[in-house]
């Protein structure tokens, strides 16, 4: 069942599952790299840098420095292409389904908060 929410309650749901993700001990992602990461874990594969560039509207370069944050932090792997030896293969990890299930977990809970709402600061 499809839950309604205005723009002001959509931010604001936002908004509490990043604040609770700022407060935990995990990796802290740019937009960018955080939808490098959804797109590899929540669409199905073979993910490369070409077609995420594609994908996500932005330079392969983009990707790469992207990659490189999430290959840091074990969150994602890259792996050449056995069968094209000109591609790049990214895959998934063990770490990286596990950020994002407890990613998943925030957003859930700040969903349930907004039942109970607290103050917001200002109106759009």
């Amino acid at each position: 069942m499809p839950v309604e929410l205005t723009e002001l309650q959509a931010l604001d749901l936002w908004r509490r599952a990043m604040v609770s993700s700022v407060r935990r001990d995990a990796p802290d992602l740019s937009a960018r790299q955080m939808a490098l990461l959804l797109t590899v874990y929540l669409t199905p594969p073979p993910h490369t840098v070409r077609g995420m560039a594609e994908t996500l509207r932005v330079s392969k370069p983009a990707i790469t420095r992207a990659l490189d944050r999430l290959g840091e932090l074990d969150l994602v792997r890259r792996k050449q292409d056995e069968s094209d030896r000109r591609s790049v293969l990214i895959q998934r990890t063990v770490r990286g389904s596990v950020f994002l299930r407890e990613f998943g977990e925030l957003i859930v809970a700040a969903g349930r908060s907004i039942a109970e709402p607290e103050r917001v600061g200002s109106r759009l």
